[in-house]
């Protein structure tokens, strides 16, 4: 590949991802159905797609760079969550497992991309798996700080209530997010193999 074609591709994969991680906001803030679920949260209509295309297309490392612009812009759309912190140490800890990590993962879903021969099974458990590490974060939150913080009026164990909250809308999410992309594979297979993209 020349370095001409080389700066170019590295032009493109930029302002993909830009778009790709603008149009995963907007997913995420106006495509969104909220508090109907078992205890609360919202669910998307698949928001994680586009950041999951990002590391299918361009690998895994992109995906996890793009994954981290997307939860850095989200903790800024949700500061005042962050900053229900009684202390600095509680507000690090929701900044990083209700943003930064929980959202970073979702870079991972590429991961099983080259290490499968069935495309759709490897799109399928990549999107399961980020879903997974993406709950076990809000998961551990709910439980260690938000509980904390603001006691369940359910009469329920800590670890109980956030396993229902956080399950109660991550289901539904991995649910929707799987089947859009597995939808969306079909018809757009060489967008997502990146078959597309210039090589030289």
């Amino acid at each position: 590949m020349t370095t001409r074609n080389s700066a170019s591709l590295g032009t493109r994969k930029m302002l993909e991802s830009a778009i790709l991680i603008g149009i995963a906001l907007v997913l995420n803030e106006f495509a969104k159905f909220n508090s109907t679920w078992i205890y609360g949260g919202s669910v998307t209509l698949g928001s994680i797609i586009p950041l999951v295309l990002i590391s299918w297309r361009w690998g895994t490392r992109q995906g996890l760079f793009s994954a981290l612009v997307f939860s850095i812009l989200q903790m800024f759309l949700g500061l005042k969550n962050v900053m229900y912190g009684q202390n600095a140490l509680q507000m690090i800890f929701i900044a990083l497992l209700d943003y930064i990590v929980a959202f970073t993962v979702i870079g991972l879903a590429g991961i099983f991309r080259k290490r499968l021969i069935n495309k759709l099974l490897a799109l399928g458990l990549g999107v399961v798996l980020v879903c997974v590490l993406r709950f076990l974060c809000h998961f551990i939150s709910g439980w260690l700080i938000w509980d904390a913080l603001w006691p369940n009026d359910k009469g329920l164990s800590g670890m109980a209530y956030s396993l229902l909250y956080n399950g109660g809308y991550m289901l539904p999410e991995t649910l929707i997010a799987l089947a859009i992309s597995l939808l969306l594979y079909v018809p757009l297979k060489r967008y997502w193999l990146g078959e597309d993209l210039v090589k030289a």
